[in-house]
């Protein structure tokens, strides 16, 4: 048999080719049986490297070095970016009190580095991707049922629909022929009528041919004339047919009754492995902020978006409805304001109840069990941007009917507490206009405002003393002039706030210094913001409708 040709032969020497491997040459990598050692070292060449077979590849073959080319390189200078060395090289005037590592250590090093990375992809990294390619797989099988479900049920509505329609038809064809009924009874009835009188004017005709042949005086003078009475005509019946006027069909109002087809929703979740990274309490700014998760809502144009929970987030745009969802995108539930009007704020409390101002009606809501509440009504002003504190008070910034005032409203309940609206000489802390102005709580109790009219971000103190003003950072890429939509802060008492025309979101520390930007995430007209609980921004798209989630913090 061949020894090369069988799976199960033993190792062979490479030279015979017929003997059993004994030993190893690390240099010329080739199996040696014993006799054909002493043949393989005697061509002169010094560089052989005679090991065990079961110590074969042992020996580490180092660089030459390009200085020195009969000597290897068994060191690394640090001071000259790890380059190769030799012995005569780190003796040399070049490297003079430079700092060298041996290689040998580097190469052990990072040996060990690699045999951990090898664990982790097939230990931690691989067996993921098979649970991610599993759950996709399983997505791609449940596919057809899910969609069959979901024509079932829009069948099912369209049975229902055809047997409502049956039943209003089939009572119009009932009412019609009841119609039909007393139509007939009342042309029967003028007809018995008539056909009463014909026979009476008959009766009359038979009477006068009989005076006409008579030669009798008496009952010839006696006859009375009949003319009068017959020539009193009845009157005409005319009857008109009851008629069907269908009603045009709007096929928009159609849809909306029948039901709709939500949107594909299509939330993507960037997830990075965690190995071995560190706890800590004290989270700082990522050097790149990570996009995360983007949620598509339907929205043609986008306001605000609320942070409820780990799953839910809450949403509004130009419309009366306030649409709820969770994570992966899904709509969940849906709050419509009662004025008809799209909502001026939205905000959550402590209990997890929304809360939303109307500038219609002047009031700020509450809904509870899916029922809305009144909570604040207003007289000579507009309720604008909402913020709950972290004592479950709300903050409400309003303004004037005319437009000519705006002011900050700390409410208990239904129950005003502070109003901040001048600094200590008097002069207004806010522009004129509240339409676009948000408020945010910092956890050190400042009251922060995003003043888009005024291109400036105002922080209070709690008792409404003005700390300081942001008005923007110098910035050759941001040209457009700063005008501030969202604002939100973090748990290290940073605040953000949405550069709408700019496309960013800036950073700034509690005293208002300039950190950041966040201007990777591809983010287009960014309007409204929020933070969760572990510190996740959530940003509003305005015109693509998106809510955005991003890892800033690490």
């Amino acid at each position: 048999m061949d020894p090369h040709s069988s799976a199960q032969d033993v190792h062979r020497c490479d030279l015979c080719e017929t003997a059993i491997v004994h030993s190893y040459c690390d240099f010329c990598h080739v199996n040696l049986c014993k006799p054909c050692v002493v043949d393989h070292i005697s061509d002169g060449y010094d560089k052989h490297k005679i090991v065990p077979f079961q110590e074969r590849r042992s020996t580490l073959i180092y660089p030459k070095c390009a200085t020195h080319s009969h000597k290897n390189c068994d060191w690394q200078c640090k001071n000259c970016n790890n380059i190769f060395v030799c012995s005569s090289c780190t003796a040399s005037e070049i490297h003079r009190e430079h700092i060298f590592v041996e290689v040998s250590e580097v190469y052990m090093t990072k040996k060990n580095a690699i045999a951990d990375e090898a664990n982790k992809l097939e230990n931690v990294i691989s067996p993921t991707y098979e649970e991610i390619a599993l759950d996709l797989e399983n997505q791609l099988a449940d596919l057809d049922g899910g969609y069959e479900k979901l024509t079932t049920t829009m069948s099912k509505q369209g049975e229902q629909w055809h047997r409502e329609i049956d039943i209003v038809v089939n009572k119009m064809k009932t009412e019609i022929s009841e119609i039909k009924v007393k139509h007939r009874d009342i042309l029967q009835k003028h007809l018995d009528e008539i056909k009463q009188i014909q026979a009476l004017i008959k009766q009359s005709l038979l009477a006068i041919e009989e005076l006409k042949k008579s030669t009798e005086v008496s009952p010839t003078i006696e006859y009375s004339s009949k003319i009068r009475e017959f020539s009193k005509l009845p009157p005409k019946v005319k009857i008109t047919h009851p008629t069907f006027i269908p009603k045009p069909l709007d096929h928009k109002k159609l849809n909306r009754l029948f039901g709709q087809i939500t949107p594909l929703s299509t939330a993507t979740e960037e997830d990075v492995l965690s190995l071995n990274q560190p706890n800590t309490s004290v989270k700082t700014l990522l050097d790149e902020p990570e996009l995360v998760a983007t949620i598509q809502t339907g929205y043609e144009k986008l306001h605000s978006v609320t942070y409820l929970n780990e799953d839910y987030i809450w949403t509004y745009g130009l419309t009366k409805d306030i649409k709820c969802f969770n994570m992966k995108g899904e709509l969940l539930h849906t709050v419509s304001n009662k004025s008809e009007q799209r909502p001026n704020d939205i905000a959550v409390d402590s209990d997890g109840n929304l809360l939303f101002s109307d500038w219609k009606s002047r009031t700020v809501n509450k809904v509870i069990n899916g029922q809305t509440e009144e909570l604040i009504r207003l007289q000579g002003w507009v309720p604008g941007k909402l913020c709950v504190t972290s004592n479950d008070d709300l903050l409400v910034i309003m303004f004037s009917d005319n437009e000519t005032q705006s002011k900050v409203v700390l409410y208990s309940g239904s129950t005003e507490k502070q109003t901040i609206q001048f600094d200590d000489e008097g002069k207004p802390l806010y522009s004129r206009n509240a339409h676009i102005k948000y408020i945010t709580e910092n956890r050190n109790h400042d009251i922060c405002v995003a003043d888009s009219e005024a291109g400036a971000v105002v922080v209070v103190n709690q008792n409404g003393k003005l700390r300081w003003r942001y008005i923007g950072h110098p910035s050759v890429t941001k040209k457009e002039p700063f005008k501030p939509f969202g604002i939100t802060t973090d748990s290290q008492s940073r605040i953000l706030t949405a550069d709408y025309y700019n496309h960013c979101i800036h950073i700034l520390d509690q005293d208002g210094q300039f950190l950041r930007y966040i201007d990777n995430c591809d983010l287009q007209n960014p309007y409204g913001l929020c933070v969760d609980n572990n510190d996740n921004l959530f940003v509003s798209e305005s015109f693509k409708g998106n809510v955005k989630k991003i890892k800033f913090l690490r």
